[in-house]
């Protein structure tokens, strides 16, 4: 998926739309997507400095957006114009390493279950093979 493909799905935009590409989806299964982190993000200015460093949350978030993809595509269905899913828990969130500009934050995300519209992910982000943050998800479509 393109960028273009990605904005039909996700009703983020910028600055906060995470997600610039998808490398490989298999629907019910997983989704590989890439964020490249540019010293142009509005965050890096006041995080930190002297020492800029993408901020953990965005790293989930940007987690999220991926597995968010992986649900649209899993029903087959774009989203209509009210179709947004929203979290609903996460556990065992764990970071790893600082996540800095110039690296390429590959995101990882695989459904392990869907009960009564509620959805639960196993979810880690890479940079250079190095896991940097992993997360269980949970998030429903509404």
């Amino acid at each position: 998926m393109d960028i273009n493909e990605i904005m039909a799905y996700l009703p983020h935009r910028f600055p906060f739309l995470l997600v610039d590409r998808v490398i490989s989806l298999e629907p019910g299964k997983s989704i590989v997507a890439l964020k490249n982190v540019s010293m142009n993000e509005p965050f890096f200015p006041g995080h930190f400095p002297k020492h800029p460093v993408m901020p953990g949350v965005l790293i989930l978030e940007a987690l999220a957006q991926a597995a968010a993809l992986l649900s649209f595509k899993t029903v087959a269905d774009a989203p209509n114009g009210d179709a947004v899913v929203y979290f609903a828990g996460i556990d065992a969130a764990r970071f790893k390493k600082p996540v800095m500009p110039g690296d390429q934050l590959m995101l990882h995300a695989e459904i392990l279950r869907n009960l009564k519209g509620i959805w639960k992910y196993a979810t880690y982000a890479e940079v250079d093979g190095q896991r940097v943050a992993e997360a269980e998800m949970m998030a429903t479509l509404r």
